[in-house]
């Protein structure tokens, strides 16, 4: 009872923390779950500033389950445009390479012709961040269970066994927010993280370039300007500068990177990479450093860290606030549970767990595409040898399916897992039902895609009409209050790609065990699941 009271007197029950893509996400999906929360975003509205400009088919695919894919892509870069990646010397001269990636139109026939289940559901949508993160704020707050506060600066918190109090500021003065969960979405300088005191690892300050936003009307449909590269996401300059032209979702705003002396150097640099004269307006200049840097920790007591606050990678490969989804997705599920009263102790002990090998993972897998980049980069001063080097290392930094898709939750307490798992592949995706991998997409008959069927609570696939009985963990599920159904799926393709006729799905699609026939006592496989002792 005393924990009721004291609930009640919260003013929220999780207090979000940065309002950038990750802590919207964590805020809608903990919305549409009816969890009460507020985010605080020091700035007084999104800024139009260049960062992100990607969500890859994972984001994607979370997005279509919460409901808001349709209206991502509706607001990013037209599904006709290809998404070719170039090397060249400058925009009006002949590309040195031309790496051919579909546009998200010819990503979709693929995957509606796919049947082995080695393709995403949804492809990747170029939507650039100050594009996305109005997009998310209004999802935000459109949900009754959510407060978002911009110009509300985060000070400090203090925390006790059953909740936690910040201290914020707003309009000039000083208030508190109490809540039973606080989650730190702020950024690689996270205040949160560092009032935890917790630190981060690995290689910092790698390399500095300036990074300039630009608007430019006419350059998209000029393209191509003589015999220079075609339309395409990426142009790589093969100059000493690391210089990087990016077409952003709208194609009529540009972001160029180089490595300059000054600031002022910028438009200089911009009209040397187009070629030929065209108007323009540079809108923004600042400088960023590329960091692999790993956080110990992703919390503490009832304090959580996602996002960069937690994983600073290089933006090779688009690992980065992809990532940070991931961590918010996986996070919300447990704190709702939790919050709802059948999530077990060991479920939020299980995010840190479950996310940080998934970001030591990713700021590998960026290591292993930056590196990449630089071997080619080096090599400027001959063209030939430099072209020949890149056909291979800039594959590195575009080709990430296997990091997309093929993470598993290896070693997670609330996960029935098995020995003798398959090994981690950041370039190639091979379709797996291992316990704690993201369950494959596959099409059913009538052209529907499994997880359309899927409910939000826990899954009980049933397949190719097995008479397994489930009475037994149906039982245990539903004694411990967890959401849970079991759904048949007669269709062959599912057991043929899945192996076996049983798959226990967690609210995040992840499998959390399998086997043909429930085990000899299905209610300590329920315990497990919900994080509750065996």
């Amino acid at each position: 009872m005393r924990l009721i009271i004291i609930s009640r007197l919260l003013d929220t029950e999780v207090l979000i923390v940065g309002a950038g893509p990750v802590g919207l996400v964590l805020a809608i999906d903990l919305g549409q779950k009816g969890v009460r929360c507020t985010l605080i975003e020091r700035k007084p509205a999104p800024q139009f500033l260049p960062k992100m400009e990607r969500c890859n088919a994972r984001t994607m695919e979370i997005f279509r389950r919460m409901g808001i894919s349709t209206r991502v892509r509706s607001a990013g870069l037209r599904a006709d445009v290809p998404m070719d990646v170039y090397i060249i010397t400058a925009m009006n001269q002949p590309p040195l390479l031309r790496h051919v990636y579909s546009s998200v139109a010819e990503a979709r026939r693929q995957i509606d012709a796919c049947s082995d289940a080695s393709l995403p559901l949804e492809p990747y949508q170029l939507i650039s961040q100050y594009t996305l993160e109005p997009l998310l704020k209004s999802v935000a707050e459109s949900l009754p269970s959510v407060a978002v506060r911009y110009g509300c600066e985060f000070l400090s918190f203090s925390q006790d066994p059953a909740s936690v109090s910040a201290s914020v500021r707003a309009n000039g003065s000083t208030s508190e927010i109490t809540a039973k969960y606080l989650v730190g979405c702020d950024g690689g300088a996270s205040a949160v993280r560092q009032q935890l005191g917790i630190g981060l690892n690995g290689e910092g300050d790698l390399l500095r370039l300036w990074q300039g936003l630009f608007l430019c009307e006419e350059l998209f449909d000029r393209i191509p300007i003589g015999n220079g590269p075609g339309h395409g996401r990426h142009y790589h300059l093969a100059d000493e500068r690391s210089t990087f032209l990016i077409m952003q979702d709208s194609t009529r705003h540009w972001t160029l990177h180089a490595v300059l002396d000054d600031e002022r150097a910028m438009a200089q640099q911009f009209e040397k990479t187009i070629g030929v004269p065209v108007k323009y307006e540079m809108l923004y200049v600042g400088e960023w450093k590329q960091n692999l840097l790993l956080a110990d920790r992703y919390g503490s007591g009832r304090v959580f860290l996602a996002g960069d606050a937690v994983h600073l990678v290089i933006p090779t490969g688009g690992l980065g606030m992809n990532t940070g989804v991931g961590d918010a997705i996986d996070l919300a599920w447990k704190l709702a549970a939790t919050l709802a009263g059948w999530g077990g102790p060991a479920l939020l002990d299980a995010y840190e767990i479950e996310r940080r090998q998934v970001g030591e993972r990713n700021v590998g897998a960026s290591r292993y595409a930056s590196l990449g980049r630089r071997k080619w980069r080096g090599l400027w001063r001959n063209l030939d040898e430099l072209v020949a080097v890149a056909e291979v290392e800039q594959r590195k930094s575009n080709e990430m399916i296997g990091a997309e898709l093929g993470y598993r939750y290896a070693g997670s307490p609330i996960i029935a897992d098995e020995p003798g798992a398959p090994e981690d592949d950041f370039r190639q995706y091979v379709p797996t039902s291992w316990p704690g991998a993201r369950l494959p997409h596959v099409w059913l008959d009538g052209h529907t895609a499994i997880q359309d069927r899927i409910g939000r609570g826990y899954t009980l696939l049933r397949l190719r009409n097995s008479k397994s009985e489930t009475s037994g963990l149906e039982k245990a599920m539903r004694a411990l209050g967890a959401p849970f159904e079991v759904l048949d799926v007669p269709d062959r393709v599912a057991r043929d790609i899945y192996g076996f006729d049983l798959i226990l799905l967690r609210p995040d699609l992840h499998v959390a065990w399998r086997g043909n026939r429930l085990p000899a006592e299905p209610a300590q496989l329920a315990a497990l699941v919900m994080g509750h002792p065996g």
